[in-house]
């Protein structure tokens, strides 16, 4: 792990804070939001060498890793999944905070331990950063020193995951909703081309639509993208 030039001084992060949090709502996609995220906590946080995002389905109970500075930090989180804990996994689970002062004297997570000696990590802090749609999340910072990360550190850690779950949150309901406009269209163009080609009025025509989605386990968005199509009635 290599540390890189950063924003330092009391007097920059007010500025820095409002700037990153413009930056963050300007991202086309919650990927681009999740790699911006980790990129800056390197440039900002003191003592952080490396940073990722790990996201946990609560529903399947799979994990991911959708931004990381490095291979350390992806092999770090196949780590904790694959031990069932750690700072970073916690974080997301139970929506708090863990600081790793040294890892070679941590005893909470006794499987991640030593895997995560072997990877490098000295020092490393978890901040839950949001739950979405069955989803946890967690801003995972490494450090390849021990107490990398002051009083000052963990603080501006955690103001910048609560500005970076801000973030997260306003672009994921944006992409809600376009889906649901989306989906709004399609079933309207399905429902005006059954009326117009089947002779049925709107009414008949959606109940068709909801007895196909049922009868086959299908979504309704996607019985209308077959019609729209095909242009034939469904089965």
């Amino acid at each position: 792990m290599g540390d890189r030039s950063r924003t330092t001084g009391i007097d920059a992060y007010p500025r820095l804070f409002a700037q990153m949090a413009r930056d963050l709502l300007s991202q086309e996609s919650v990927e681009d939001i999740l790699e911006s995220i980790t990129a800056l906590a390197v440039t900002t946080v003191e003592g952080c060498e490396e940073a990722g995002v790990l996201l946990v389905n609560r529903n399947d109970h799979t994990f991911s890793t959708p931004a990381a500075t490095s291979d350390l930090v992806r092999e770090s989180d196949r780590a904790q999944f694959e031990c069932d804990e750690g700072p970073c996994l916690d974080a997301a689970r139970h929506q708090q905070s863990f600081y790793v002062e040294d890892m070679a004297n941590e005893t909470r997570w006794p499987l991640y331990r030593p895997r995560a000696i072997e990877l490098g990590v000295g020092s490393m802090m978890g901040f839950e950063l949001f739950t979405y749609k069955g989803a946890l999340g967690a801003l995972d910072l490494y450090s390849s020193r021990p107490r990398a990360f002051d009083e000052h550190s963990r603080e501006i850690g955690w103001v910048f995951a609560s500005h970076a779950a801000v973030a997260v949150a306003a672009s994921q309901r944006e992409a809600t909703l376009q889906e649901g406009y989306a989906t709004r269209q399609e079933i309207g163009e399905a429902v005006g081309i059954l009326m117009e080609r089947h002779r049925l009025t709107s009414a008949a025509a959606f109940e068709l639509l909801k007895k196909a989605s049922m009868n086959t386990n299908t979504k309704l968005r996607e019985i209308a993208r077959r019609i729209t199509r095909s242009g034939e009635k469904p089965g």
